[in-house]
């Protein structure tokens, strides 16, 4: 007979997503084929004060364009768990909703190793730790100094992950300047979101997301 069956292995993307890029689909699956998950559930973030200024376009406008940017795969999912909650958007508190949520289930916080460094001052990071596993992205020229964070975070050795990754030269703010200025995104987003941000008129400035 065989033995019992493993939890499956999530993992769980937050970010603006506004737009969601290639970039992001690319770490992403990096981190998916590096860990062995069974899947992503990507998390666009709600609307806390700390992200003032940070998402331009409606939560219905991220949310479509994360659906036709993961049409189609198999091994992706959305929540709008974080567009849906009210009061402030804390990690642990989703990690204890998803776990909950998804139970049996082992959770993967994918990250990058900029925010690595930020994590002891993140709200209740140990919490986090208990509550997943940590995969960071590695870029060149940032290094998180892991000794410091294990003596700072219980439960940090053995949870984290730390995955080579290409640097993606480009970001979602980038992607909005070019709109507005009119330059071309061709190849940085999906051709569907390219298509959704051109028939919508998202960016460009003279338009106000509802």
């Amino acid at each position: 007979m065989s033995g019992p069956r493993q939890p499956r292995r999530i993992g769980v993307l937050g970010g603006t997503f506004d737009p969601v890029h290639n970039g992001h689909l690319h770490i992403a699956r990096e981190l998916r084929q590096a860990l062995g998950l069974d899947a992503i559930v990507w998390v666009p973030a709600g609307r806390p004060p700390h992200k003032a200024g940070q998402i331009v376009s409606s939560d219905q406008d991220r949310l479509a364009m994360l659906e036709l940017a993961l049409s189609g795969s198999p091994t992706d999912d959305i929540s709008a768990i974080d567009i849906e909650r009210a009061g402030p958007s804390y990690t642990a508190d989703l990690l204890e909703i998803l776990n909950q949520q998804f139970a049996p289930v082992t959770l993967v916080f994918l990250m990058g190793e900029d925010s690595l460094r930020d994590l002891p001052n993140w709200r209740d990071p140990a919490r986090i730790l208990r509550l997943a596993e940590l995969a960071v992205a590695g870029r060149p020229g940032i290094e998180a100094d892991l000794e410091s964070l294990a003596a700072t975070i219980p439960g940090f050795d053995g949870r984290v992950h730390i995955i080579p990754t290409v640097e993606v030269p480009y970001s979602s703010s980038d992607i909005r300047e070019r709109v507005r200025a009119g330059q071309p995104i061709t190849g940085l987003v999906p051709e569907d979101v390219e298509r959704y941000i051109a028939d919508h008129g998202l960016y460009r400035g003279d338009r106000v997301s509802g």
